[in-house]
């Protein structure tokens, strides 16, 4: 049984746990005004010790397990694991989230971090979330068939918020 998409619960778990992320991705753009749906959380985070330390935590409470990894492929999803990867798509309880170190077309979390934004998601759970450019960008540089729509939406909020 797949597990409802509730990206709530991923957030106000990285943030327990004092991961350092920003969130991209469909998510990102849901937030800044997308009519689009996702039914994935994606993050880049902070790539050093501490933080790989943090986020492992983090996706062990999510009981987090590789997407599409064969049955029984061992995998310990801790410090190390994180810091000898970049990329990596996990199941969770709160659904699919995908963690990305290096997103495409961005040389990672300082480079999003310093664009991001703040946003108040409800009872109190806060969280940072890449600005309109850097998520046009990433979804340029990835060159997905399924972002050229997304790309076109993006445009216009972009537009949107030049106006303001």
């Amino acid at each position: 049984m797949t597990p409802v998409f509730d990206p709530h619960l991923a957030l106000r778990t990285f943030n327990a746990h004092g991961v350092s992320f920003v969130v991209i991705g469909g998510f990102a753009s849901v937030l800044w005004g997308s009519p689009s749906f996702t039914y994935d959380l994606d993050i880049c985070y902070e790539r050093n010790a501490a933080n790989h330390d943090a986020l492992a935590k983090a996706l062990r409470e999510l009981h987090a397990t590789l997407r599409g990894a064969p049955a029984g492929l061992p995998f310990v999803l801790d410090a190390k694991t994180i810091a000898m990867g970049d990329s990596f798509t996990f199941d969770t309880i709160a659904g699919g989230v995908d963690c990305l170190g290096t997103p495409s077309g961005t040389n990672g979390y300082p480079d999003l971090i310093a664009k991001a934004s703040e946003v108040d998601l409800g009872d109190g759970l806060h969280v940072r979330i890449v600005a309109v450019d850097d998520l046009i960008r990433m979804k340029s540089a990835a060159g997905r068939a399924k972002d050229i729509g997304e790309l076109k939406i993006l445009e216009a909020i972009k537009e949107e918020q030049a106006k303001k």
